[in-house]
C-alpha cells in the first residue's frame, strides 16, 4: 500500500496546473484518496522559457517534456501530466503514455479584437499563431492576413492581444474551457474548415514502462475512447514523421467498436493540400492512423514535405 504521497510532474503555467488538479481529483475520486496522498511538483522546462522564437528554430515538440521525462525516468515523478499535442510521437525508451482524461472540445477558437471572426478582419489584418497548423489553415482560408508568431502561456497571449499586437489569435478551446475562460471566444471555428492537431484537447499522463503499480492506479481514470482516438492521431502522426515542422492536422472520432479518422497535411502557405479519410474498427486504431499517414504521404509525393521542411 502506497504510504507516501504520489509526485505529479507538470509545467507550471496556468493550464498545466489546472490539468494536474484535474488530474488528481480524478484519481483522488477513483481510488478514494484525500489530497494529501499527491504532490504536484511544477517543473520549468525548456519550451517555457524560450518564448521569443517558433518551437521549430528551437527543437521542437520535446522541450516542454525533457525535464518532466529526466525525473520521471530518475524515478523523482511517479508520473507527468501534459496536453497530448505536445508530446513527441517517439518518447524516450522506458517512457509511455498509460492514460488519458475523457477529451474535451477538439476545436480551436479565434478571439478577435477588431472582428469575431476570421472571415470578417479587415483585409491585411494580422493574427498571431506560433502553430504551423494554424498559420497554414488561416491562409488557406484568408490569403491576405498577416500571420506573426505569438507564443506564451494563455494569459500571455490574450493580453499581447489586448494591448493590440494583432488583430486576433487563435487557441485551442479545450484550454479556455479548462481555464474558464470561454468568454473571450468570438468564434469556434469548424473542424471541417480547420480540422485541429492531432491529439487537440486531451489530457495524457506519462510513466515508466513496467511499472505496473502506477499502470494499475491510472487505469481506473484511462478514458478508453480518448486512448483509442489519440492513438490512432498519433500513429498518423508519427507515419508522416509529424512535428511541430509540418502543417499536419488530424482527428478521430469513436463512435461505439468503430473509428473514422480524417488528416489532412498542408504547405505552409496554404496553397497545397492532401486530405485522407479512412475508418474501421477501434481495436485497429493505430493501424489505421499509420495506413492514413502513408495513404497521404504517397499522394503526396516524396518532394512535398522536402521542398519546405
Amino acid at each position: 500500500m502506497q504510504t507516501k504521497p504520489f509526485r505529479i510532474g507538470t509545467r507550471g503555467s496556468p493550464l498545466a496546473l489546472a490539468q494536474a488538479a484535474e488530474t488528481r481529483a480524478r484519481l483522488m475520486a477513483a481510488h478514494d484518496l484525500p489530497e494529501e496522498m499527491f504532490e504536484i511538483v511544477i517543473l520549468s522546462t525548456t519550451g517555457d522559457r524560450i518564448v521569443d522564437r517558433p518551437l521549430s528554430e528551437i527543437g521542437g515538440k520535446g522541450l516542454f517534456t525533457l525535464e518532466l521525462e529526466e525525473q520521471l525516468m530518475s524515478g523523482e515523478l511517479d508520473f507527468a501530466v501534459h496536453s497530448s499535442k505536445d508530446m513527441p510521437t517517439v518518447l524516450p525508451d522506458g517512457l509511455c503514455l498509460s492514460a488519458y482524461l475523457p477529451r474535451e472540445d477538439i476545436r480551436d477558437a479565434l478571439i478577435g479584437r477588431t472582428a469575431a471572426s476570421l472571415t470578417a478582419l479587415p483585409d491585411g489584418a494580422t493574427v498571431g499563431t506560433a502553430s504551423l497548423r494554424r498559420q497554414a489553415l488561416v491562409r488557406r482560408i484568408r490569403p491576405d492576413i498577416q500571420v506573426t508568431i505569438f507564443r506564451g502561456s494563455v494569459g500571455t497571449r490574450l493580453r499581447k492581444l489586448d494591448e493590440g499586437h494583432v488583430d486576433a489569435t487563435l487557441l485551442a478551446f479545450a484550454g479556455l474551457k479548462r481555464l474558464a475562460r470561454e468568454e473571450v471566444v468570438t468564434e469556434l471555428l469548424d473542424p471541417a474548415d480547420f480540422p485541429p492537431a492531432p491529439a487537440q484537447g486531451a489530457i495524457c499522463i506519462e510513466s515508466r514502462t513496467g511499472d505496473s503499480r502506477v499502470a494499475d492506479f491510472l487505469d481506473a481514470i484511462n478514458d478508453r475512447p480518448t486512448y483509442d482516438a489519440v492513438s490512432c492521431e498519433r500513429a498518423f502522426l508519427g507515419a508522416l514523421d509529424g512535428s511541430c515542422r509540418t502543417p499536419i492536422a488530424g482527428y478521430a472520432l469513436c463512435e461505439g467498436d468503430h473509428l473514422r479518422f480524417s488528416g489532412l497535411i498542408l504547405t505552409p502557405d496554404g496553397r497545397q493540400e492532401y486530405a485522407v479519410e479512412l475508418e474501421g474498427p477501434r481495436s485497429e486504431a493505430e493501424s489505421l492512423g499509420r495506413q492514413a499517414g502513408e495513404t497521404v504521404r504517397a499522394a503526396a509525393g516524396p518532394g512535398f514535405f522536402e521542398t519546405w521542411s
